[in-house]
């Protein structure tokens, strides 16, 4: 990582993680969580964010966020059906409120920023 006119500079498709641990509400495979957070606030969180294979449950309770994929296949779907197929270069975002199913195939890596609504 290095600064950048103030800001900073990262590979998000290297950068070490620090492993959280099992992916609480798993209901297919194991998955494990990593991360690492560059910016965090009274309002925002930025960060990189990557999960191995599995199926969990995933809700927006106060938050939104926007993610970019950088390496990895998952199937997401939202509780109103909606279907995202994400890999490296998909963008999504998901609002406060927002329910879905993450099924992971291939681990996935994001970049993320999260905002409390």
């Amino acid at each position: 990582m290095s600064d950048v006119l103030g800001g900073l500079e990262l590979d998000a498709s290297s950068v070490a993680l620090d492993v959280i641990g099992p992916k609480p509400g798993a209901f297919a495979g194991s998955p494990v969580e990593s991360a690492t957070v560059v910016h965090e606030d009274e309002r925002m969180e930025i960060g990189v964010w990557e999960c191995t294979p599995g199926s969990f449950r995933s809700e927006k309770n106060g938050i939104s966020e926007v993610m970019q994929f950088v390496s990895g296949e998952a199937t997401i779907v939202g509780e109103d059906g909606a279907l995202h197929e994400v890999g490296p270069g998909t963008l999504l975002f998901t609002p406060d409120g927002w329910r879905g199913t993450w099924h992971v195939r291939a681990t996935v890596r994001k970049t993320f920023v999260i905002w409390k609504t």
